[in-house]
């Protein structure tokens, strides 16, 4: 009798601390896996260290959360770990540098129950590894997560891996050009050779409810001559996060010939927009971090052999208010067309 009694009482206990989660806002997975081990591995670069920063921010207290900073070569052979420090909650620093945090051994901790491994790099380091636990692959590009399709490492049995991409999707990118352009349906596509990948993602959203102008450009000096081609028939055009959206050179030739044909272009970045873009989807840090841990909570949850693929989700939408006067565009705010793209994202 009092066995059972205790067996109730506990159960009623562990009913009521959910709803206590659930009313305060917190999923009670995220409580359940405070204790959970997790260790991130980097090669450093401003946007994947601010990524880490926001990462580490949502960890639980007394979570075990480390930091592995890989050398030059892509190996841990000279690198170091860096865990947050218990006492003061400070994150320690890069190595060399003052911290307030504790340096902790140059290995990684065994039997880490999630590795997340950020950037191109440390992806392919991670993947190369032997082990089981289960792998987050975040901020790559869908071409850096297209390279590494074909590696072993990312099949192999037994082994749960999940990939965040640090873009939107195209159908997301095709929910800012619908909104911010409602009669545009006539979309012109600057692609680089490597680009194919992106190229068919982008078809298979657009289906039949666009017209897709696609060009290729081998290198800069071929921008030019496949504008020529794609311009004059677009409403819009689509610089896509590739070799040319990501060449500050490249984006220059075409903003200036987009610019005179009197055509908006939609960029895949923020300084892109600041350089003569109408607008681009983008998807902060602090947003990328949440759906990491969401997105990691799921991979530690699933099936095994699961490989789990998420496009970023946008929270904001940067306009050039400059681009859109001088094109005679009326748009809605940042904020309506933020809701917009992000009215039909998972």
């Amino acid at each position: 009798m009092l066995l059972e009694s205790v067996r109730t009482v506990a159960g009623a206990l562990r009913a009521l601390v959910a709803v206590l989660l659930i009313l305060t806002g917190v999923p009670p997975g995220l409580a359940q896996a405070a204790s959970a081990r997790v260790t991130v591995l980097t090669a450093g670069g401003a946007a994947d260290d601010e990524f880490v920063r926001q990462l580490r921010t949502l960890e639980e207290p007394g979570g075990d959360f480390r930091v592995i900073r890989l050398d030059g070569a892509g190996t841990t052979a000279a690198a170091v770990v860096l865990a947050p420090d218990n006492e003061t909650g400070q994150e320690a620093a890069n190595a060399g540098v003052r911290t307030r945090g504790r340096i902790a051994p140059a290995t990684a901790p065994a039997g880490a129950a999630t590795t997340v491994a950020v950037g191109a790099e440390a992806a392919r380091s991670a993947v190369e590894r032997d082990g089981a636990d289960p792998l987050l692959l975040a901020m790559l590009s869908q071409l850096e997560y297209e390279q590494l399709k074909s590696s072993p490492g990312l099949h192999r049995a037994g082994r749960r891996v999940a990939v965040l991409l640090r873009d939107p999707s195209m159908a997301a990118q095709l929910r800012l050009v619908a909104a911010a352009l409602p009669q545009g349906r006539r979309l012109g596509v600057l692609a680089a050779a490597q680009s194919q990948p992106l190229v068919q993602a982008l078809e298979q959203a657009a289906g039949s409810a666009w017209t897709l102008n696609v060009a290729t450009a081998a290198d800069v000096q071929a921008i030019g001559p496949a504008l020529r081609d794609v311009l004059p028939a677009s409403d819009a055009l689509l610089l896509l996060p590739d070799a040319i959206g990501d060449d500050a050179a490249a984006t220059a030739a075409v903003l200036r010939a987009a610019a005179g044909a009197g055509v908006p272009v939609f960029g895949a970045s923020d300084a892109m927009v600041r350089s003569g873009a109408l607008a681009s989807a983008l998807c902060g840090p602090a947003q990328m971090a949440r759906q990491a841990q969401a997105l990691g909570r799921r991979l530690v949850a699933g099936p095994d052999e699961a490989l789990l693929v998420e496009a970023a989700r946008p929270s904001t939408v940067s306009v050039n208010g400059n681009v859109a006067r001088s094109l005679g565009l009326r748009l809605p705010s940042s904020d309506e067309l933020t809701r917009r793209v992000a009215a039909a994202t998972p």
